[in-house]
């Protein structure tokens, strides 16, 4: 895979990780006067591109001041250890509980990527995670901000998606790097040119009343541009935000009736499954998608697994 890099303005660029399939998963780079921050990381096997992506700005890995994570989740921060190792200037930023309980000490992290992914698949999508040294990470709670050669970053605590959840705005541009809060706005979706997102429920911290709280904190900065993790640059974000929240509510209504049918276990997560299945096809359809059915089947191949999962936990977390 050669590397896949959008420039956009005011030195943000999107870097394709390379994970799983093409423009899945997108590290972000941020260049101002001659130092560079990368919001979000892929996993290990990024690393190439990753450089790649700074000697095509006639950089080197010493002109990194920041890496930058949104959260913990692997297709994230799993790249993490092997940046820090690789860019000697470079300072992690990360929210407190990631901070605290994985990326010093990630056996938690793994363990727990293990049982969502299984140990096969975790080894073959992540590689190793090893600990990053603590005088080298920032806690970045509500409201801290750091600096890029002037450049100021602020960091909003955005649970919903997890609870290590940040989006980090830009002061240059008043833009906001989002992770996975604003769902998956993957480019097959892309439709006579507009973008259009679907939520993210998967395990294990999905929290929908946080959730839509997280989304209309950050539409409250009027932000011209968001940059999801999944995928890249994303404009018109108050209709974006609009159907995100509306999803949001279809996956608690459909996760809700499921409940109350009295389906358990394997029969409530087939049914679970099945449902987050039809609301993707039922957006699709509303939407104008120009995907064949089993197009999108494949480009949620895994997404209705992880959808469902995290729904399950939600589920069996709510009040008897």
């Amino acid at each position: 895979m050669k590397l896949d890099l959008i420039d956009y303005e005011h030195g943000i660029s999107a870097i394709d990780s390379g994970f799983v399939r093409p423009r899945l998963d997108a590290i972000h780079m941020v260049v101002e006067d001659g130092r560079a921050a990368f919001i979000d990381t892929g996993t290990n096997t990024s690393i190439p591109f990753v450089l790649e992506a700074l000697r095509a700005k006639g950089l080197t890995p010493e002109s990194v001041d920041y890496v930058m994570l949104t959260h913990i989740h692997l297709d994230h921060a799993g790249g993490a250890s092997q940046m820090m190792k690789l860019f000697p200037n470079a300072k992690l930023t990360v929210h407190p509980r990631g901070a605290r309980h994985s990326l010093a000490d990630p056996a938690k992290l793994w363990q727990a990527t293990v049982d969502v992914y299984g140990l096969e698949t975790a080894l073959r999508n992540y590689g190793e995670i090893i600990p990053i040294p603590k005088e080298r990470i920032i806690e970045t709670p509500d409201g801290h901000t750091v600096a890029l050669a002037g450049r100021e970053f602020l960091f909003l605590d955005t649970p919903g998606h997890a609870r290590h959840h940040v989006c980090i705005r830009d002061a240059k541009t008043g833009h906001f790097f989002v992770g996975d809060c604003f769902g998956l706005a993957y480019t097959e979706l892309e439709t006579d040119g507009k973008r259009y997102s679907f939520p993210t429920s998967s395990p294990s911290q999905f929290e929908p009343d946080l959730l839509h709280q997280t989304i209309d904190r950050v539409l409250s900065h009027h932000p011209e541009a968001i940059y999801l993790t999944h995928y890249a640059q994303v404009r018109e974000v108050p209709r974006i935000a609009a159907d995100v929240h509306r999803l949001i509510d279809a996956h608690v209504a459909m996760a809700k009736a499921i409940q109350a049918s009295g389906a358990r276990g394997e029969e409530r997560h087939q049914r679970l499954k099945a449902g987050v299945r039809k609301l993707i096809a039922d957006e699709a359809v509303r939407q104008g998608w120009k995907l064949t059915p089993a197009a999108l089947t494949e480009v949620f191949s895994v997404d209705d697994e992880l959808n469902a999962q995290g729904l399950a936990i939600w589920l069996d977390a709510q009040p008897a």
